[in-house]
């Protein structure tokens, strides 16, 4: 069951010897009503019968493996799964325009001054962190753009009981970024590359740049994180057909290529027929890889993992769309204007900067977190479903 929600006088006497404002107060309600609003469009679809190539199977993951950190009922949800890994969107703006996250004309953009600063972000991580999170990812639009990315990085890895501090990235121009970056704290890298060739490159992007990508791998490798991951979305009929040359990349670099089923988001026209289900694309690589062996993946983990015989790095396959691993979720989302996500695929959000904005202490931010955390669903409803349900594009919700 969602924990109860505290009255306003309660949680105002949560200050030591003062009461908050009214304003406060008034925030703290508009949060906690929006986030107990209920979009009829995402009813779970347990009924729905998919074929094989589509079944889920939610019930047969483990439990979630504890975390070191002190466990905190903010981040617990109504099915006892501890969320320890918070992502981050720095920014809705971006210097590629890729098909599969944001229309052609581009979207509408939250003004500047409606997304949150650089102190209420630190702010707001300390809070995860304190109550258990120790794994933050940096996420986009693209995080590099924002000119205060070293200073966010530094101050966030100084953060007691974060382990780990992650970026997504198109690595446009994080190559000269990334020596700084480094010695900021950040450890760990997933580079977003979708295509091996220069010329569809700049079709599935809209951009150039396809050089600056591989230069930015590169030298993060020669830097020696600890952490290089490529994220390649697969889309039929565009990339499809370069699967085994991304594979072929993992023979001499120490990377990991996940190959991600395409999902849908707002503008990027999702169609099932450009879906390619993880089941296709393993058969194309064991018909042209021997030695494929199936790793030990973590109960939390959204991948699959592989590595094969002779190769210096791995292969993964996240299959959020035919076989999703939402019993081991252990993620939430922070986007850049504030919003608290619990589900990616999930229209509800609560605001956070609202609350900050108008005096709301960390006792009370904690009440909206753990309030919003405690709605979250037990999976999501199905790719059929999820295309058809309002959300975000995926440039506003952070990759």
């Amino acid at each position: 069951m969602m924990m109860p929600l505290r009255c306003l006088s309660e949680l105002a006497r949560r200050r030591r010897g003062c009461c908050r404002s009214d304003h406060a107060v008034d925030a703290m309600r508009a949060g906690l009503q929006c986030l107990m609003s209920t979009c009829s469009s995402t009813k779970a679809t347990d009924n729905h019968s998919f074929s094989n190539t589509y079944a889920t199977s939610c019930a047969n993951l483990p439990e979630v493996a504890p975390s070191e950190a002190p466990l905190s009922d903010m981040l617990v949800d109504s099915f006892g799964r501890f969320h320890n890994y918070l992502r981050i969107s720095l920014t809705e703006r971006c210097n590629l325009r890729c098909q599969y996250c944001m229309p052609a004309e581009g979207v509408e953009l939250t003004p500047s001054s409606e997304l949150l600063s650089h102190d209420e972000i630190i702010r707001v991580a300390d809070l995860f962190v304190t109550s258990g999170v120790d794994k933050i990812r940096l996420t986009g639009g693209e995080p590099t753009i924002r000119k205060d990315i070293e200073d966010i990085c530094l101050h966030l890895s100084g953060l007691k009981g974060l382990k780990t501090l992650a970026m997504t990235t198109n690595g446009l121009v994080l190559s000269k970024k990334l020596p700084r970056l480094k010695e900021c704290g950040l450890n760990a890298l997933n580079i977003s590359l979708d295509t091996l060739v220069p010329a569809k490159f700049e079709f599935m992007t809209r951009r150039k740049g396809h050089s600056r990508v591989m230069e930015s791998i590169d030298a993060a490798i020669e830097l020696g994180f600890q952490s290089v991951k490529v994220n390649c979305v697969v889309m039929r009929g565009m990339n499809d057909d370069e699967i085994c040359d991304f594979v072929e990349m993992t023979r001499d670099k120490p990377v990991n290529v996940r190959f991600i089923e395409f999902m849908p988001f707002d503008g990027n026209v999702w169609n099932v027929k450009k879906l390619v289900p993880y089941a296709e694309i393993m058969d194309k690589v064991r018909q042209r890889f021997n030695g494929v062996e199936r790793l030990q993946d973590h109960p939390s983990e959204t991948a699959k993992n592989f590595k094969i015989d002779g190769h210096a790095g791995t292969i993964s396959f996240i299959t959020s769309m035919t076989q999703h691993f939402c019993a081991g979720c252990n993620r939430l989302r922070l986007l850049a204007d504030g919003n608290l996500k619990v589900c990616l695929f999930g229209p509800s959000e609560v605001s956070l900067r609202e609350p900050i904005r108008a005096g709301v202490d960390d006792a009370g931010l904690r009440e909206i977190i753990s309030a919003a955390v405690k709605r979250k669903k037990a999976k999501h409803a199905g790719m059929f479903d999820i295309a058809k349900t309002a959300n975000r594009p995926m440039i506003h919700i952070g990759g």
